[in-house]
């Protein structure tokens, strides 16, 4: 196959802006009609069109399959769609959330980014990992955009080089994850051979990894359909939504969760989170 610096991705029902900017991943910007960003050493800029998505690379590529599988071009949502709920939370989330999409991402730069999430808003974290990549990741391929920084190079690091970066006491989980995976204690690639229960508990042995953020990465970063991660937008769109009329404890929420959304309960969270951050609020 020839490199190449452009390609088009034909896909329907898919929804570059939402996918994008739904809290799944942080170092994608808009310009003007497009979006911009780093994948592994790649900068690519993303363009919507009427029947698919047109990447421009900022060096030849050999191969584009690492942005199909990022985006996850070759799913059929619809197929997923039919397995949600039949109830009118899940329609309302559906229709306001047209096109959405999982994507596929690289799981240490999915646990760090989460890692660093913990009680932050989505344009905080933003903040964060830019500076973070900016101060410590190598450059892109063909443009001046870093990339996500190792798990060895930030191993390398001080706590207090990483609290500069505005993360606080995130640093401290960010620091030991990073050690633990550069010096071979937690292999990353061995999760995709688990199941999800082992997996999930392998990745809360690290220090400030709890629930919710395991089930993100084992949601975002290995696409474990069943992880159901709860935040507060989640057990709030599920108590307003499901359980408006009495207060249901966290324990009653997930095992309500783990039932009734189906085998891809994961792409129904992210349809309600959306939902409700960006219509309900």
């Amino acid at each position: 196959m020839p490199s190449s610096q452009e390609i088009f991705l034909p896909v329907r029902n898919y929804d570059l802006a939402i996918t994008l900017d739904s809290g799944q991943v942080f170092r994608w910007q808009r310009e003007g009609d497009a979006w911009t960003g780093v994948l592994g050493k790649h900068f690519l800029r993303l363009t919507q069109t009427a029947d698919g998505i047109r990447a421009q690379a900022a060096a030849p590529e050999d191969d584009w399959q690492f942005l199909r599988d990022f985006l996850q071009s070759d799913i059929e949502l619809a197929a997923i769609l039919k397995t949600f709920p039949d109830d009118e939370p899940m329609r309302a989330a559906v229709a306001n959330c047209h096109g959405l999409r999982l994507l596929r991402q690289d799981p240490w730069e999915c646990l760090a980014s989460f890692i660093l999430s913990s009680t932050k808003q989505i344009v905080q974290i933003r903040q964060i990992v830019s500076l973070l990549c900016e101060r410590f990741g190598e450059p892109s391929m063909g443009a001046g955009r870093a990339c996500f920084p190792t798990p060895q190079r930030l191993a390398t690091c001080t706590e207090a080089e990483l609290r500069e970066c505005k993360m606080g006491f995130r640093a401290t989980g960010l620091l030991n994850a990073a050690c633990q995976i550069a010096d071979g204690k937690l292999d990353l690639e061995h999760l995709r051979r688990l199941d999800y229960t082992a997996a999930r508990a392998e990745l809360t042995k690290l220090h400030g990894v709890g629930g919710k953020i395991a089930d993100c990465v084992l949601l975002f970063g290995y696409g474990f359909d069943s992880a159901f991660p709860v935040d507060v937008w989640i057990e709030r769109a599920l108590q307003e939504l499901y359980f408006p009329r009495r207060r249901a404890s966290e324990k009653r929420l997930r095992k309500f969760a783990a039932t009734h959304f189906g085998p891809h309960a994961g792409y129904a969270q992210q349809y309600l989170f959306h939902y409700m951050r960006t219509k309900l609020k």
